[in-house]
């Protein structure tokens, strides 16, 4: 019995790429550029980087012959003694332009005021060993944005081991840690005993950092509940609500500030933040550190209003996760979506002593995705 086969199309080899024909039956562009800056012989397997440098070439690349045999693609260059050859298969997943697929893209899970009970909760030393069981944690922060770490060694170390999982610990003006606690002199409204209202950390920083890490060394003192909520949650359900008012604060960058002896931080950020798809990704939010607005005074006869609207939401109820932060626990969270706060407590009738840090983002989704998939050189 014959089994009739398709005939092979000959690719077509035009000024600037070539056409050919791939599973679907149509005739798909790639250009001779792109070809040849992606010829697998490009890439180091090692370094696991581009080491062929295109800006060496004398002449734009030009097929001189192209054709296919087996699965393969064979490409003969014009004025370069190379031949290229790619996989199909591989060509397959770049005829029609998108991004490459990222795990740590992940949709977000808005949450509200009574979330505590639910709070993704992992053990220290339980995450330290075991890679499987830190991937679950970090999608935990992605998707929720809000984990609490239990087992906590009482030292300053134990901090660093458990950012260290993510990533580096990054550095603001503050320096490398912090230690809330009340202070003689304070130089931040959080080392003193007074009441912080929710906000979002360091937003006079040009890029503030995207993780804060807040480790409970004690807290026996009268008072000091955490007051915790969901951005992401409170500004989906303002745009519902407001929806002019909703523009106005992810499309109009205002000022922040920090100033002390030492340093003078500014920076001009939009109060909500929205990610490529137009999702509310996060704030930026903080009542001690915005600036004296700069932005013309009509403009202000709006987005006043919608400012003091989306500050009152936060703090209402349906939104506000209330506790008390145990010795020995971490709140891991992310510093661009949570914010975060304190009711006031009475220093005398105890101790409360908290140290933090911070990781950036951007890091931990690289982390994760190291974790979870095997990338394109492994």
């Amino acid at each position: 019995m014959n089994v009739m086969t398709s005939p092979v199309v000959a690719p077509v080899l035009q000024n600037n790429g070539l056409r050919i024909a791939l599973s679907d039956g149509e005739s798909h562009y790639f250009n001779y550029h792109w070809l040849r800056d992606n010829c697998p012989s490009s890439f180091n397997s090692s370094t696991r980087e581009r080491s062929f440098d295109i800006f060496h070439l004398e002449t734009a690349p030009k097929a001189k012959t192209a054709e296919v045999t087996g699965d393969v693609l064979e490409i003969t260059w014009e004025a370069e003694d190379h031949v290229t050859s790619f996989p199909l298969s591989w060509l397959e997943a770049y005829k029609i332009p998108r991004r490459r697929p990222d795990p740590a893209d992940l949709s977000r899970e808005a949450w509200y005021g009574d979330h505590y009970p639910d709070v993704p909760r992992f053990s220290q030393p339980e995450l330290l060993g075991d890679p499987a069981l830190r991937a679950k944690w970090i999608e935990a922060m992605l998707v929720e944005g809000f984990t609490i770490i239990t087992d906590m060694p009482n030292s300053n170390e134990g901090l660093t081991e458990t950012a260290e999982m993510i990533g580096q610990v990054r550095p603001t003006f503050f320096g490398d840690y912090f230690d809330v606690k009340t202070h003689i002199n304070p130089t931040n409204t959080a080392y003193t005993a007074s009441a912080l209202e929710l906000h979002t950390d360091t937003p006079a920083e040009e890029h503030a950092p995207g993780m804060q890490f807040l480790h409970c060394r004690a807290n026996t003192v009268k008072g000091g509940y955490s007051l915790y909520a969901d951005g992401v949650a409170v500004a989906n359900d303002f745009r519902t609500r407001y929806p002019e008012g909703f523009k106005l604060l992810a499309e109009t960058k205002v000022p922040f500030f920090c100033e002390h002896d030492t340093y003078d931080m500014r920076s001009r950020q939009t109060v909500i933040e929205l990610d490529q798809y137009g999702d509310v990704s996060g704030l930026t939010i903080s009542q001690h550190m915005l600036d004296i607005s700069d932005l013309d005074q009509e403009l202000l006869d709006s987005w006043y209003p919608a400012f003091c609207r989306f500050g009152k939401m936060l703090q209402e109820e349906k939104y506000m996760m209330t506790f008390l932060m145990k010795a020995g626990e971490c709140m891991v969270f992310d510093n661009h979506r949570i914010v975060h706060g304190r009711a006031a407590y009475t220093a005398e009738s105890g101790e409360r002593y908290l140290r933090g840090c911070y990781t950036d983002r951007a890091e931990m989704r690289s982390t994760y995705r190291a974790l979870v998939s095997e990338g394109r050189f492994k």
